[in-house]
């Protein structure tokens, strides 16, 4: 069958496809949070004792009582064998941005051959995985196998459904046998640990009372494409990059912005519903799902959760998309840019802080100047992006970031925040040394007496912005698609704690020679002073912002992965982590070192599909059509009529170009004498994909030469607008 057959068919089946059946779904209130083993169930399953013991642990963090693990064990095995769990899995996330996990069963036999069930509290607390089969970074050798996973109280366990039956799932940390991290979690949760002790300082100096453990929250809003699996199927670049290595632009792309929250099409609404039931299950709090801006792009909104818990929940959900998917006949691209020419996908992370007792603390309320706690928690965010900005950029870089960054739909690679109108007018009053009113956005009357007045928001919202303000919270705009929440977390709360024990010493200072209010505006005054330069509101698009941000204000602009990585490895980064008690040097090192790794193998593994699919699919496709052509023009010219050959010189001409460019690829590489990673990455960025990019403009200029029913690989108008 040739490449277009098979096209053909693919369209055929897609246009002609049953709908998949639709079950009338239950009612929220039974399906929500069924398959989680969550404090409402630990209530019900649990000694008053044991529930006491995991309700403050979950909401401290504190230390759980070993004895206590026993009793919540047997009660969690209980309760998943009655809804048919034969197997449990201590599930965990090493430094791959994907999730791991290992099975073993309840089952154990007795001295008179007899099966029996068995969970017993050291089987909840310990597993034991391969160390040294994941990546990490020189932290064990490889004939050092062995890894620990720990069960993570504080993120509830929950039941995995598949066609034969459910698992299990504990959430865990993934430790070495000496002690590293070799995971997102445990750092994770160090960072909020981090971030609680120097809060809990700056509130005390302000004179609050009663603070409980504070902590940060995350609603992570997830972008993704759907494509037909029989379109996928015939694209090795999709199965194996997640993205499109060739492709010519449709004649339609999204140039007329009617895809952005138009309806969304009856077998991707199912979808979405199926997905949102799964979730729902698992005590995921999905809110929000549209159409997104380009064709074939969709995105879905949780709302917050405890970092922790979300980051934890962010990973399921993206498990949940892919495997809901095949089950409608698509797959799920998470890639941040699947298709050239038109908005990739990222994952925007609202991040704030607060406890039960202070509440929200990026919250400034109605009077944004009368709330202290506030202004100096949001200084604080100031602070640490101004001084930390290159790290932001680093726990965001990936190779498939680096197509994002910077276009339309994604902000700059240089960090800055927006605070809005009303807060940045603040922040200059506070620089002249004063704390003045703050004005509210008013009254929106639109003159019609069926639509009600309401209140105007202060400010508009910056989607130039990386770092933005959005009302109370912040909202990381950069972070991608495909990325774990977990790195931009632990920076965030890292930056954040040692910004607020800086403040603490310079408040406690400043509260000996004044007011609180006039110890705030000192020292605000001071940090604003020295880290508002990285405070925009205007367009980060723009070549002004751009030479401004870097010539004046000395911010760093790291367009590439291979320009970003090394920050991990400067001594300012190393201290912060190390002082926070966040990463240890050593982990921080094997970090560095497994993403630089991560970042090659993607290049690499991405140059090694062009040259495959250019040698043998379009290049023969080409060929043919070639060979085609001057039959055509040679039996014309003997019947006396001369056709143009400018069709044939063209393609003649771009088929020779593109395996010229295929032959420098694969010079550039073999090559592997490299004094450094980081030169490495460097060729990675500016060599490879620059050959890869040569290759792939010759292909797709012929894909719009060769004839239709020759070329083998669908097309950009095909797989983004069939559904």
């Amino acid at each position: 069958m040739s490449g277009n057959e098979s096209r053909l068919q693919a369209i055929y089946q897609i246009t002609n496809r049953e709908d998949t059946p639709v079950k009338m779904p239950k009612k929220l209130k039974k399906i929500w949070a069924e398959d989680v083993f969550n404090l409402a169930k630990m209530e019900e399953l649990l000694s008053k004792k044991a529930f006491k013991g995991m309700k403050k642990t979950i909401a401290t963090g504190e230390a759980l009582d070993p004895a206590i693990a026993d009793v919540v064990a047997a009660a969690m095995k209980d309760w998943a064998i009655a809804k048919g769990a034969k197997f449990f899995s201590h599930i965990f996330y090493p430094m791959t941005n994907a999730t791991a996990e290992k099975h073993d069963g309840f089952i154990v036999t007795n001295p008179e051959g007899n099966a029996i069930t068995e969970f017993t509290g050291s089987l909840l607390i310990k597993g034991e995985p391969d160390g040294s089969s994941f990546p990490n970074g020189g932290l064990r050798a490889t004939n050092a196998a062995r890894g620990h996973t720990a069960w993570d109280p504080t993120s509830p366990a929950y039941l995995m459904q598949t066609a034969n039956g459910p698992t299990l799932m504990i959430p865990s940390v993934f430790l070495s046998w000496t002690g590293e991290a070799l995971d997102k979690k445990i750092p994770l949760l160090r960072s909020n640990a981090a971030m609680n002790e120097a809060a809990q300082k700056v509130l005390k100096l302000m004179g609050e009372k009663e603070i409980s453990t504070l902590n940060s929250s995350c609603g992570a809003e997830q972008e993704y494409f759907l494509v037909d699996e029989n379109f996928a199927a015939m694209r090795p670049d999709l199965l194996l990059a997640g993205r499109t290595l060739f492709g010519a632009p449709s004649a339609k792309g999204q140039e007329f912005d009617d895809h952005y929250f138009g309806a969304i099409p009856a077998r991707v609404q199912v979808f979405m519903q199926d997905v949102e039931d799964i979730l729902y299950k698992l005590g995921i709090p999905a809110k929000t799902h549209h159409n997104e801006v380009a064709p074939g792009q969709f995105e879905i909104a949780p709302y917050y959760e405890a970092a922790n818990v979300a980051a934890d929940h962010q990973q399921l959900l993206m498990t949940v998309l892919k495997s809901t998917a095949k089950k409608h006949g698509f797959i799920c691209l998470l890639h941040e840019k699947p298709f050239a020419g038109i908005n990739g996908s990222g994952k925007h992370v609202n991040w704030s802080v607060g406890n039960s007792t202070q509440g929200n603390l990026l919250d400034p309320g109605n009077t944004p100047h009368d709330n202290l706690n506030f202004l100096l928690f949001c200084g604080a965010v100031i602070r640490g992006v101004h001084k930390f900005g290159p790290l932001l950029r680093a726990v965001i870089a990936s190779a498939g970031n680096d197509h994002r960054l910077g276009a339309n739909e994604a902000p700059p690679a240089i960090l800055s925040v927006y605070l809005g109108d009303q807060l940045e007018k603040i922040f200059n009053d506070i620089k002249e040394g004063k704390l003045t009113g703050s004005e509210g956005g008013g009254i929106m009357d639109l003159g019609l007496a069926q639509i009600l007045n309401f209140a105007k928001d202060p400010g508009d919202r910056n989607r130039t912005s990386p770092f933005a303000f959005t009302g109370n919270r912040f909202e990381f705009r950069a972070v991608g698609s495909a990325q774990s929440v977990a790195g931009p977390l632990i920076a965030m709360n890292t930056m954040l704690a040692d910004s607020l024990n800086w403040i603490a010493v310079e408040l406690e200072e400043a509260l000996k020679n004044g007011s609180q209010e006039e110890a705030v505006v000192a020292v605000l005054q001071k940090l604003i002073n020295k880290h508002g330069q990285a405070v925009f509101g205007g367009d980060g698009y723009s070549a002004e912002w751009h030479k401004e941000a870097v010539d004046e204000r000395g911010l760093k602009n790291l367009p590439t992965t291979a320009d970003a990585l090394p920050v991990l490895d400067e001594d300012y980064v190393k201290d912060l982590f190390s002082d926070m008690g966040v990463l240890s040097n050593e982990e921080l090192a094997s970090r560095y070192a497994v993403y630089s790794e991560q970042y090659i193998l993607s290049i690499e593994m991405e140059a090694k599909l062009v040259i495959d699919m250019a040698k043998t699919s379009i290049y023969p496709a080409a060929t043919r059509y070639l060979g085609d052509l001057a039959s055509a023009i040679a039996v014309a010219k003997d019947t006396g009529v001369d056709l143009s050959t400018t069709t044939v010189e063209k393609v003649a001409e771009l088929i020779s170009a593109m395996m010229a460019s295929v032959d420098d690829l694969i010079d550039a590489l073999a090559q592997h004498d490299f004094d450094s990673i980081e030169a490495h990455m460097q060729h990675c960025a500016n060599n490879i994909r620059s050959a890869m990019d040569d290759v792939r403009a010759s292909a797709d200029a012929l894909e719009v030469e060769v004839a239709d029913d020759m070329w083998p690989l669908p097309k950009y108008q095909e797989m983004l607008f069939i559904k």
